[in-house]
């Protein structure tokens, strides 16, 4: 038995809105925003009476797919997470491949991304970086050197 796919990665967001403009500047593309408030997901989830909205986001021309959740009940929780260093246990990442990573930052400071170091160049293959952006969620960028 093996696994077919990596379906997507779901972070839970305080404002869907900002963060949908956040990924949609970083490049992707929404494919789709819907109301979660069945009985079968809060059964999913172990959380009773759930009610959600999601905004699926895709990478484009990819399979690639990020999952932004609003949590509406029970209400969201906060772990203290939105300023936690990156070495924090558990704490969610993720990494998007980009052309030009010190204009990708310029653009998402326009929303709210905030440098958590410096833009490092990495032998001769990546220039990097880590943001933070809506809610807390630590976005890094990887420039491919040629």
């Amino acid at each position: 038995m093996a696994i077919q796919r990596l379906d997507n990665v779901a972070v839970v967001v305080e404002d869907l809105d900002e963060a949908v403009a956040f990924f949609t500047e970083l490049g992707m593309e929404l494919e789709g925003r819907m109301p979660v408030d069945s009985e079968w997901a809060g059964r999913v989830v172990g959380l009773e009476g759930m009610r959600s909205e999601i905004a699926m986001m895709r990478v484009p021309g990819g399979h690639g797919r990020l999952e932004l959740t609003r949590y509406v009940t029970p209400v969201p929780v906060d772990a203290g997470l939105q300023h936690a260093p990156p070495n924090t246990l558990g704490l969610h990442r993720v990494m998007f491949a980009v052309d030009d990573v010190r204009e990708t930052v310029e653009r998402l400071r326009g929303h709210g991304g905030e440098l958590l170091g410096e833009i490092v160049r990495y032998e001769d293959a990546y220039l990097l970086c880590y943001l933070r952006g809506p809610s807390g969620i630590v976005v890094a960028l990887a420039e491919e050197l040629s």
